[in-house]
Parts: structure tokens; C-alpha cells; sequence
């Protein structure tokens, strides 16, 4: 008998029709000779609801106070699910995060997990229940309830299936894989079979919705197979697993990102230790800095630009007025109209081209590139976010992503 955990977010168990559909899938697991461990998601716009109440409430909630208020969400879900499930004459067990053992550091809203503290949950499965636990939550080492922040549930998922030594995590959600690219630009995007750890890392970090990058930074650390399938369709979807013994496609899909702003510091004096004055300015008010590149030195003098969330910029400009003073640049300059576009594959790193031949694409659509980042499977470029779609259509086709790769 196996082990599985099972993922559910909150398009899956989005009102109570949705909520039986998940139930009877569960038992079918089981009847299959599985054992199941679920975690789910608040129903489907819970938490954007208690945000909104808690900002109706005060013009600043506190930190903490809203972490107890938004783990309430996925405590109606655990246990309506249960109560599904047990109707179906299987026993289930709903565990709130720090009932299952997920204990955090003491970060408010973005909290880390520290440790899995699962034996709850190895005597349910031994008593032969459904052990369904809340996502996106746990306990702090100072014994506050804390949230784990954006795709938290994902994260709870896979770090449950690590420490319970899971076969495989399911994530299921509202599509039904991982596409080549987003089939709302792109409609011919095709489903991938499968992708390496270190694809769908570049994925989720450049763009790719799919699946959080905290969960498969967690998936690749311990070697979690992970399975991204749709809760609507029950089809098979796509494995992100490690790499296998055969060659890779060069490109395995194209994403795109509108979510973040350039910011340029202008004629910084080009000497050391210019760039750690910048970035240690932004990394101690809590900016999480992308893209970044440096122009080449004229006259003793260089520009700087990077790249930051659209919902950290108000910071990173309250930032940039105290370094321009600190380091005697000229200035500082924003643009919150940019998109990234990024070509994703591990068989890029041995077939040389792949650069040149997006730069030519773009050309050739008259999109103007101004920054470029790489990695040994990736290749990103900011441009201005009106081209976006153009440039994620023209890279797939070019690149023939709507076909099977040999």
C-alpha cells in the first residue's frame, strides 16, 4: 500500500458540489489500495473576503491578528471535506496546521517551515483514516499561528509528503498540467508529460502560476515526485520529477511576468562596494530584488537598474532617496511598464543558438529588450509589458512548442 498526499486548492473545493466531487475521489484512492494524505486550501475566495474584512476593520492590521483571522479559511474547508467524506462511510480526521506538526519561524505572513512534527497524522493512517490537514498554515516556534504566504498550501503539501515518505504529491487544481506556455496568450500551448525539478523551478520563478516556488524548491530538496492535475477532469497531468536518462527538449515552454517594475539608479561613481551599499539597503527593508545589471562604466560613472515586485516599489523608491544621497548618484528613475519573458529548457544547455535566435525573434517583432538575464537552462528578457503578448506567441511558434519535441 502506497502513499499519497493530495493537494486541493480552492477552485477544488469552491462550494459543496465541488467539495463531494473531491470527497468521492478520495475514496477512490482508497479503494484503489492507497492511503491518503489531504491538504487543502480555503474555499475558493475565502481569503481574499477575510482581507478585505480585516482592512474594513483597521487601515493596518496587525501581523498577527491576521494570520489567526486568515487560517480560519482553511478550517472550513478541512472540515466540511471531512464531513464529505465520512458520509461515503470512510473514516477522515481534519488537523489544523499545528495539530499536523507544521511548526514555522516566527515570520508573520510568510512564515518558513522549521520542522514536521507528523505523528498525529501516522496514527490516523494507522487506524486506517483520511488524515485532511489545513494548507497555508502552522505554529511558530514562539507558539503564535503563523500563514507560510503565497502558494503556502502547495508548500504544505509537499513538505507533509517528504516527511511521511509519500510516494507522490498531488497538486490538483483548476488545469490540467503544466502548459508550454499560457494557453490565455497562447491557445495552441500544449500540455507537458513531464518536466525536470530544475525546469519548473525557472517556471514558477519566471512567471509559471502553476505550481509555488517554495513547493518545488522543497520537492527537489527531498525528492518528491510531484503530479499537477486538474480536480475537474481527474486526467492525468504533468510529473515534475528528476531528470531521467533521456535527452531533454531544448525548450520545454515560454513564460511570461507582468508583476514587477524596473528601477534604474543613475551615474553611480563606479568603485567598490557601491552595489552593497544599493542591495543592502534593499535587503534590510525586506526588498526581494530579481534582475539585476550594471551598465559598463563611462567617465567613472555607471547605471544600475533591477528589477522588484509591483507590490514592494512604494518601498524600494523610499529606499533609493536615502542611497542616492549615501553613494552620490545622480539620481534614480522607475518604470512600472515592464513584462518578462523567459524561454525555459534543459536542453539548452548543450545546443548553443537558443539566444540568438530569441533576440532575432524579437527583432523581428520589433520588440525592443532591455535587460537580459540567463541561467544554464533559461533565458529572460524585460521588455515593454505592452509586447508581452506578442513576444510569448512568436517565441512558442518559432520555437514549435505546439508540437512534441524528439
Amino acid at each position: 500500500m502506497a502513499l499519497l498526499v493530495q493537494k486541493f486548492g480552492g477552485t477544488s473545493v469552491g462550494d459543496p458540489d465541488r467539495i463531494r466531487a473531491v470527497a468521492d475521489h478520495i475514496v477512490r484512492t482508497r479503494d484503489a489500495g492507497d492511503d491518503v494524505v489531504v491538504v487543502v486550501s480555503a474555499m475558493g475566495r475565502t481569503t481574499d473576503d477575510l482581507l478585505r474584512l480585516a482592512h474594513d476593520v483597521s487601515t493596518a492590521p496587525a501581523a498577527r491578528e491576521l494570520d489567526m483571522l486568515l487560517t480560519a479559511g482553511e478550517r472550513i474547508s478541512i472540515s466540511l471535506l471531512c464531513m464529505a467524506i465520512l458520509d461515503r462511510g470512510l473514516p477522515a480526521v481534519s488537523f489544523t496546521g499545528s495539530q499536523a506538526g507544521i511548526v514555522t519561524d516566527t515570520s508573520h505572513g510568510k512564515a518558513k517551515i522549521v520542522d514536521v512534527r507528523a505523528d498525529r497524522l501516522r496514527d490516523a493512517l494507522a487506524a486506517g483514516s483520511v488524515a485532511v490537514v489545513a494548507g497555508f498554515q502552522g505554529v511558530s516556534t514562539s507558539r503564535d499561528i503563523t500563514t507560510l504566504g503565497r502558494g503556502g498550501s502547495d508548500t504544505t503539501a509537499v513538505a507533509l509528503a517528504a516527511v511521511l515518505g509519500a510516494g507522490a504529491c498531488e497538486i490538483y487544481t483548476d488545469v490540467s498540467g503544466v502548459f508550454t506556455a499560457d494557453p490565455r496568450l497562447v491557445p495552441e500551448a500544449r500540455r507537458l508529460a513531464h518536466l525536470s525539478f530544475d525546469e519548473m523551478l525557472e517556471m514558477s520563478a519566471t512567471g509559471g502560476r502553476v505550481l509555488a516556488l517554495r513547493s518545488v524548491e522543497f520537492a527537489r530538496n527531498y525528492g518528491v515526485p510531484l503530479h499537477v492535475r486538474s480536480s475537474f477532469t481527474w486526467e492525468p497531468g504533468t510529473w515534475v520529477q528528476k531528470e531521467g536518462v533521456m535527452e531533454q527538449a531544448i525548450i520545454s515552454g515560454v513564460t511570461h511576468d507582468e508583476s514587477e517594475a524596473k528601477v534604474t539608479i543613475e551615474q553611480v561613481p563606479d568603485r567598490p562596494g557601491i552595489a552593497a551599499t544599493v542591495f543592502r539597503a534593499l535587503a534590510d527593508d525586506g526588498v526581494n530584488v530579481d534582475m539585476i545589471v550594471q551598465n559598463v562604466s563611462s567617465a567613472g560613472h555607471t547605471d544600475i537598474s533591477f528589477t522588484v515586485p509591483h507590490d514592494e516599489l512604494a518601498r524600494t523608491l523610499h529606499v533609493m532617496e536615502t542611497v542616492v544621497k549615501e553613494t552620490d548618484a545622480a539620481g534614480f528613475s522607475h518604470d512600472p511598464h515592464i513584462g518578462r519573458v523567459s524561454l525555459v529548457g534543459a536542453g539548452m544547455k548543450t545546443n548553443p543558438g537558443v539566444a540568438a535566435k530569441m533576440f532575432e525573434i524579437l527583432a523581428g517583432e520589433n520588440v525592443n529588450i532591455e535587460m537580459i538575464s540567463t541561467s544554464s537552462i533559461r533565458i529572460s528578457c524585460v521588455v515593454n509589458e505592452d509586447d508581452v503578448p506578442r513576444a510569448v506567441a512568436a517565441l512558442h511558434k518559432a520555437f514549435e512548442l505546439d508540437r512534441e519535441q524528439a
